[in-house]
């Protein structure tokens, strides 16, 4: 997977289009990402012991992998991504657009 935890992103597509978060979760089986302030759903919850008013949560749920882009923190802009070589034999991130490396 070319996304990893603490990337930052853009949704390409549905309902969120165009809004920007962190990667906060990464799951490579299911081709699925989770996103700060992304794909937000409610869920009603009866009262319980550890929350005793109850209520409406609200969560982040995944977001497949194919409708994320990941921003370059170089050029800021949303970009495909390559992968590169070094002489010390490390493989590492680049951008399409600017050529930069996207690892730190």
């Amino acid at each position: 997977m070319r996304i990893k935890k603490g990337d930052t992103v853009e949704v390409i597509s549905g309902k969120d289009r165009s809004k920007r978060g962190e990667v906060l979760k990464v799951d490579p089986k299911k081709d699925r990402v989770i996103i700060e302030g992304v794909n937000i759903v409610h869920r009603h919850t009866r009262p319980t012991q550890d929350m005793p008013q109850g209520g409406i949560i609200e969560n982040e749920a995944p977001i497949h992998i194919s409708n994320v882009q990941l921003v370059c923190p170089r050029c800021d802009e949303k970009t495909r991504i390559g992968a590169e070589i070094l002489d010390d034999g490390t493989k590492v991130r680049q951008c399409k657009k600017c050529n930069e490396v996207v690892d730190k």
